[in-house]
């Protein structure tokens, strides 16, 4: 992998995001036969998340993936209020419990590691890579591939139907937007990492009787205008680029 890494940051990115999706296509039929809902999901998982962990720390590219502190005070984020409201918005129709509890320990496991992997993968290997060539494409293809990616749902066995992806997918686009705004601008993918799993794992727990399709879709309509708003916010106030890398390609 690192020779790989050394040799195309970009082919590296690629070939991340291919591992991660097929892994995740496998690891439902894997679910179904080992008889609990997300296991070798969650350890599909876990194994990724501690594989890039352990390559970013021993090549030392903690500060270039955004695994550390930002330099930016959180007032200028707003104290990341409006991350706060994206990650409780699944539990505004209330609370349930959908799954058993080995299931749900399980599903918790698995959305905390997917939203480390995934930022990792997309707002930092696939952003980084691009970024070299161009800020500006390197936050769209980084957004939009995100949220497209979210169409293996849609083949992987989840049971997800159309309308649900699809929601989920314009969801994706406009939250990947702000989430590489949050990583360009403050320099730091934590709190990227930590409203992504956070999204994520709130779901579990969604309240998801008398929700209409109707309903589903002005509910992901309003979630996108916060997103939108609040990446607009910051796009106006905050410098474009935070971090103190002399390579770090400008906005062209």
């Amino acid at each position: 992998m690192k020779i790989l890494y050394e040799k195309s940051e970009s082919a590296f990115a690629i070939v991340w995001i291919v591992i991660y999706c097929v892994l995740q296509s496998l690891a439902n039929p894997l679910n179904e036969k080992i008889g609990i809902e997300y296991s070798a999901s969650a350890i599909l998982c876990i194994l990724q998340a501690i594989f890039l962990f352990a390559f970013i720390q021993r090549n030392g590219l903690m500060k270039r993936y955004g695994l550390c502190k930002s330099s930016i005070p959180a007032r200028h984020f707003l104290y990341y209020v409006p991350l706060m409201i994206l990650a409780t918005a699944n539990l505004w129709n209330g609370v349930a419990i959908n799954y058993s509890l080995s299931a749900t320990l399980c599903h918790i496991v698995c959305m905390l590691c997917v939203g480390f992997v995934e930022e990792v993968i997309f707002r930092g290997f696939l952003f980084k890579a691009m970024a070299k060539d161009g800020i500006k494409s390197a936050i769209i293809v980084s957004s939009v591939t995100f949220g497209i990616g979210h169409l293996v749902n849609l083949f992987n066995g989840s049971g997800m139907e159309l309308v649900n992806n699809l929601c989920q997918i314009c969801f994706a686009i406009a939250v990947g937007f702000l989430l590489v705004t949050i990583f360009y601008r403050g320099g730091s993918l934590l709190p990227c990492i930590i409203v992504h799993s956070a999204i994520n794992t709130l779901n579990i727990f969604a309240n998801k009787a008398g929700v209409t399709v109707e309903k589903h879709i002005i509910h992901v309509l309003v979630l996108i205008l916060i997103t939108v708003a609040y990446n607009l916010v910051l796009t106006k106030t905050l410098p474009k680029n935070q971090r103190a890398n002399g390579n770090e390609a400008r906005d062209k």
